[in-house]
């Protein structure tokens, strides 16, 4: 009898576990896939695409009469800005309109005048675009009773993320009716995602190829990352742990009471009054990684403290107790004053010349990491440049699966932490294509509509010719020419005096 019932209840045992595995009740796996952390220094895997913003279907030159003058006000950061820029150029394609060098709102995040000749090259950016959009420094000056003064402006406040739809309707009749408009404030004031993949390729043209620094930021910034990697590889970190991030987070139960009370101060004065709980807030990923939590994630993936690190970052809140811990784990730590000729930037380190040394030193840099990535535009504008720039490889922290870890870690209960924080981050993206998903912004992840491939599986994917700059260009001067063309001229005389519009 006593052998029977230890058999039955061996089955039992056995029948018990079937079930359990049947409806997945399981305990939870820590096994993590070893991932060689060297082998993140090198660009990721392309998959066989490459970047590629020139035109794939006609694309025809902008008409030599225009319907009049768009202005903007682009407010914001400096790669804020840079999207707005963007935006500006397409609304021009689509009106029609000339496009007067957009104006950079410096004074009021930046407190710097340098505005957009003092960061880009003008000259570059007009050439580079010639065949998309016609572009001058300022509005023409214009006679009225004798008198010459600059044309005036027609004065309108776009709705947020616009669609296509308004800028060829209500702007574009404005604009026939006042000459010129001036749009402000122009921060995204287009929307992102529209279904137009040559107007999409357009963006990419003037954030990747038309927008370039001017020869002094780009020199400092090599003569920077040269420093940088005479030593070897290097990884730059844009830590965005400042005054207004974490007060705009509602992320402050970290900090000292006096800490606490200027940054609820200067949430009050600059955000939207809204009840914000710290932990719930942390646990949904809304609150920038701390310093230490950065150097605890690099240190789990099997980053050493050899390894050189370039830190994007502002005036880091809190002062040296956050920095401290990891400058123990990880000591190599650079910024843009201590690496490179701080004389050049000590009178603008913080304005936008500081901000584009950041963003090239960034660009160029082996592994770019960034701690809080919305909205951060300078992050995600360079993720996207990144993934332009050769599929260079990224590290995305998950901060809402990263928090609980970390959560639990401050509680003791550190069991299995690394393994965990490796299971999170090497289940990441590290720079390779992927399709674009909702919240992704468009300037984070360009992708397919700025990449082409070689040998595609779909048509619409292919490259274009090699020579598509020649044809544009040849299409250019045949359009110039008709234009000298005697008969032509004749023709536009005609038209003009029977009263037909070129619109």
């Amino acid at each position: 009898m006593a052998a029977r019932l230890s058999v039955a209840l061996i089955v039992l045992v056995i029948c018990t576990l079937s079930l359990f595995s049947t409806i997945g009740i399981t305990r939870p796996s820590h096994r993590v896939e070893v991932v060689d952390a060297n082998k993140l220094w090198r660009s990721a895997n392309p998959g066989g695409w490459r970047p590629s913003s020139a035109p794939r279907s006609y694309w025809p030159s902008p008409p030599k009469e225009s319907n009049g003058f768009l202005r903007v006000r682009c407010n914001g950061g400096l790669n804020q800005q840079r999207s707005a820029i963007c935006n500006a150029v397409v609304a021009a394609r689509i009106m029609n309109a000339t496009l007067v060098l957009p104006e950079l709102d410096t004074n009021s995040f930046w407190r710097d005048e340098s505005g957009f000749p003092g960061v880009y090259d003008v000259e570059h950016f007009i050439e580079a675009l010639r065949y998309d959009i016609h572009i001058v420094r300022s509005l023409p000056e214009v006679s009225s009773k004798g008198k010459t003064k600059k044309m005036k402006s027609y004065q309108i406040r776009p709705p947020r993320d616009a669609p296509l739809s308004w800028y060829t309707t209500f702007a574009l009749e404005k604009m026939k009716e006042h000459s010129a408009i001036y749009l402000t404030p122009f921060s995204h004031r287009l929307a992102e995602e529209i279904d137009a993949p040559e107007l999409q390729r357009l963006r990419c043209r003037v954030n990747y190829h038309a927008l370039r620094f001017k020869p002094h930021i780009i020199k400092l910034s090599t003569e920077i990352v040269d420093k940088l990697r005479s030593q070897g590889h290097f990884m730059s970190i844009h830590l965005r742990f400042e005054m207004d991030m974490l007060a705009f987070a509602g992320c402050v139960d970290i900090f000292t009471p006096k800490e606490q009370k200027i940054l609820i101060k200067y949430r009050k004065e600059n955000f939207a009054e809204k009840e914000l709980v710290y932990r719930e807030r942390r646990l949904i990923g809304k609150c920038p990684l701390t310093p230490e939590e950065v150097g605890l994630i690099l240190r789990s993936m099997g980053f050493d403290n050899t390894t050189r690190i370039y830190i994007a970052a502002g005036e880091l809140f809190g002062g040296d107790r956050f920095m401290k811990p990891f400058r123990t784990m990880f000591p190599h730590l650079e910024n843009h004053s201590t690496v490179g000729p701080s004389e050049k930037l000590e009178e603008n380190a913080r304005g936008l010349v500081g901000s584009a040394v950041d963003y090239m030193v960034c660009l160029l840099s082996d592994i770019f990491m960034p701690t809080y990535d919305g909205p951060s535009n300078f992050a995600n504008n360079l993720l996207g440049h990144r993934l332009y720039y050769g599929f260079r490889t990224t590290i995305q922290p998950n901060r809402k699966a990263l928090a609980p870890i970390f959560m639990d870690r401050e509680e003791g209960h550190a069991a299995d932490f690394e393994d965990r924080i490796r299971q999170v981050m090497f289940n990441s993206k590290f720079g390779g294509p992927h399709k674009r998903v909702h919240p992704e912004s468009f300037y984070t992840n360009s992708w397919p509509e700025c990449f082409c491939q070689m040998s595609p599986k779909d048509p619409a994917d292919k490259c274009p010719p090699d020579n598509i700059m020649e044809t544009l260009d040849g299409q250019l001067q045949n359009e110039e020419s008709d234009d000298l063309d005697p008969s032509n001229m004749s023709n536009k005389s005609n038209n003009s005096a029977s009263g037909s519009t070129g619109d």
